[in-house]
């Protein structure tokens, strides 16, 4: 049996130009947002505690709470909304289309039944407001004639909705029915978002102009604005109340997150400025926020999630980040506690610790694409799309020197021999490239197209894979490679190969969904029928003590498989990583870390049957 221990969470997708709109449960202290197809829930106050709603068929992009708290409404580019229990495996209650493109923002009515949601969609069909149960329509929205970016419902009666958009409008809403009443011009650019105090006195609008402005919640009519002095020097992406009402946050490209005190006349002047902790480069504009209960949460566009405290404001933020993109490998190094190093095909790195949790970014001199990835305790090596191996050197937390070598090729894998370091293998198309250092050795042709390759720890064995399935043999003698053995027994491309700590034995996976277990001196077959996939293996690993093989899959699933049991008595994780499984390392004989397609990493303990 194996059983989730932790999950490291993928931080929140963004783009660049667009704010985010995230939301919360007061009651329960947990945040939403999206990443990819996945509806992420976090706990403020327990930052490991993570749960995943991954049902959405194209990517999510915003969701909400029902007053209650029981039922979350989520929605994706395809115009989609679907509501879901919180409890119970997130049973789905309803799904509706509500827009024919993109939903950008919605919300519940305070009694909870009734939701109303923005976007971009053909002809005038913008906003539209529903019954939660039937997908009734509630109302007529005319006045917009681009995308809709916010939308907001009146917490009390009665009730009132406000939409606001690329069009520069900000347009109000009486009902329900709901009708056009008045629609406002007063800013000058995008008007990125619009929310309602919780009181329902009043609502703010800020926009792309650098512009807060606040009106009465009854009327409609403008009553106020954010000061200009001291104000914000950059697009507002978004905004939130306090829950008395009586300030608002607001976050900005300007990188600056900025408090402000809102007067019964409607005014708003800024009592604090929070810049947050970052180099000062673009991924640290601040596009997204929320203000919840005893925390101020602002969101940058890289994805780092910053959690201050709203009673000692220049108190050092908590830190929560992680991948935004499909994490295509890991690396644990022999630490203690265990560090784990995780890359993502856009360049970054990623340092976890075992029962911490995230733990910073690895920052390289030069951030390159990564597409191979191998780590040992003093240093990272990495490949990208250039035909390029960067050789860094790690100190701590901190990326020292690089060495960067131009191989000529491709390359498609990429091994270290742990004993010595320095050296390394790397499989392109024709063939492997033996480097030590930042030298490369020797290129071999080997006359067949490879698909992947590993060394063996002392350097002196390697083992190529090739796209007919073959698994070739070599002897090592200083920067020669000389055939031993060829190996049949694969009846697909070779996609991954490891030998096993203590080098008897060695894996070998195939696009056509068997491992193979072998013995290394004998060359025969140890464990075989490891056929209990759907789909290609991207990867495998092998447990500290040479007695378990776990396998990663395109299926979603990982597989564990004790050595001196057959392959039928295995170990399956269903649903491992949405999107497939591309990273694999054991941390600890019973502990295996998983990351994948869906930009999470997950620790699972395993209870040996």
């Amino acid at each position: 049996m194996a059983q989730l221990a932790e999950t490291y969470a993928c931080a929140p997708s963004t783009e660049r130009g667009r704010g985010i709109l995230i939301s919360g449960d007061p009651k329960s202290n947990s945040i939403l947002y999206c990443n990819g197809r996945s509806v992420i829930i976090r706990y403020l106050d327990r930052p490991l505690e993570v749960k995943v709603y991954g049902e959405h068929a194209y990517p999510a992009t915003v969701a909400r709470y029902s007053p209650n708290g029981e039922w979350i409404a989520s929605a994706d580019v395809s115009g989609i909304v679907r509501i879901w229990g919180t409890h119970n495996d997130f049973v789905l209650r309803k799904e509706f289309r509500v827009l024919s493109g993109r939903i950008d923002d919605l919300q519940w009515s305070p009694d909870g039944q009734r939701i109303v949601a923005s976007g971009d969609g053909r002809g005038k069909s913008l906003v539209r407001a529903f019954m939660w149960d039937s997908g009734t329509n509630v109302g007529e929205f005319d006045g917009h004639s681009r995308r809709v970016l916010s939308c907001a419902f009146k917490p009390t009666r009665p009730f009132r909705i406000v939409t606001c958009g690329e069009d520069f409008l900000v347009n109000f809403y009486e009902g329900p029915p709901f009708k056009f009443k008045l629609s406002h011009r007063d800013h000058l650019n995008f008007v990125n978002c619009v929310r309602f105090s919780p009181d329902g006195s009043k609502f703010i609008t800020v926009g792309s102009d650098k512009k807060g402005l606040i009106y009465d919640a009854k009327t409609g009519e403008k009553i106020g604005e954010l000061s200009s002095e001291d104000g914000h020097k950059g697009s507002i992406y978004a905004v939130s109340w306090s829950s008395d009402s009586k300030q608002v946050l607001t976050v900005s490209a300007d990188k600056s997150a900025k408090i402000w005190e809102i007067s019964e006349d409607g005014n708003g002047k800024a009592k604090k400025t929070l810049t947050c902790p970052g180099s000062g480069g673009v991924d640290d504009m601040l596009v997204g926020c929320l203000w919840q209960n005893d925390y101020l949460v602002t969101v940058s566009l890289g994805g780092t999630i910053f959690l201050y405290s709203a009673n000692d404001v220049d108190k050092e933020p908590l830190v929560l980040s992680g991948h935004m993109k499909n994490i295509n490998s890991l690396a644990v190094l022999t630490s203690d506690p265990k560090i784990i190093l995780t890359s993502s095909y856009d360049g970054l790195i990623v340092k976890w610790i075992q029962g911490i949790g995230y733990c910073g970014r690895l920052e390289r001199k030069v951030n390159s694409q990564i597409k191979c990835f191998a780590a040992v305790e003093q240093e990272i090596v990495s490949s990208g799309f250039d035909n390029k191996i960067w050789r860094v050197s790690l100190h701590g937390d901190q990326c020292g020197n690089a060495d960067c070598i131009d191989i000529g090729s491709q390359p498609k894998d990429l091994n270290l021999a742990i004993l010595s370091p320095d050296l390394a293998l790397v499989s392109i198309e024709t063939g492997v490239v033996l480097l030590h250092g930042a030298k490369v050795l020797s290129t071999t042709d080997l006359g067949f197209p490879v698909t992947a390759c590993t060394i063996a720890p002392d350097g002196t064995e390697a083992i190529v894979g090739g796209q007919d399935g073959k698994l070739h043999v070599y002897s090592i003698t200083g920067d020669t490679l000389k055939e031993e053995a060829v190996l049949e027994k694969h009846r697909g491309a070779i996609t991954f190969i490891r030998y096993s700590p203590d080098v008897s034995m060695f894996a070998s996976a195939d696009a056509n969904r068997e491992a193979v277990v072998w013995d290394r001196i004998s060359r025969e077959v140890k464990l075989n029928n490891m056929l209990y996939h759907t789909a290609r293996i991207n990867c495998l690993a092998w447990s500290p003590a040479n007695n378990m093989v776990a396998t990663g899959s395109l299926d979603t699933c990982v597989i564990i498989y004790e050595i001196n049991k057959p392959a039928s008595s295995r170990i399956t994780i269903k649903g491992a990583h949405l999107g497939g499984v591309y990273g694999l390392e054991f941390t600890d004989e019973y502990s295996v870390v998983s990351s994948g397609e869906d930009a999470f990493v997950r620790l699972w303990r395993i209870t040996p049957q």
